[in-house]
């Protein structure tokens, strides 16, 4: 989670600063200008780091909450698609597999927890 969070944090100040690294894309639905995307993905990117840092604490709570960041993040990514196609995908990958741990560690702790 972190190193997505961190990811996603490049990702966000690229897009702040309007580097020429992004394509302009147009009549698109979910149509924001570069730097508002630029700063939605900064938060979003902030939230991971934070909710990974938590989860090392080892906290349920931290869990679920990486799982609503991972998601949002996950989403977030998936409408940017259009304006970096190859990071957008990987990153949408990364937010998924980090639900899927996430999850799967829950249930594995569920287990063990059971008397047979």
């Amino acid at each position: 989670m972190i190193f997505g969070g961190a990811m996603a944090i490049f990702e966000g100040i690229a897009a702040i600063a309007e580097d020429d690294l992004f394509l302009a894309a147009r009549h698109y639905v979910f149509e924001f200008g570069l730097t508002g995307w630029g700063w939605v993905h900064l938060i979003v990117g902030i939230a991971p780091v934070i909710a990974g840092c938590a989860v090392l604490s080892g906290a349920l709570r931290a869990r679920f909450f990486g799982v609503l960041v991972a998601g949002l993040g996950a989403l977030a990514n998936f409408l940017w698609v259009p304006y970096y196609p190859l990071w957008a995908l990987a990153l949408v990958a990364i937010n998924i597999f980090i639900v899927w741990a996430l999850c799967a560690g829950m249930h594995r702790e569920a287990n063990d927890g059971r008397t047979a």
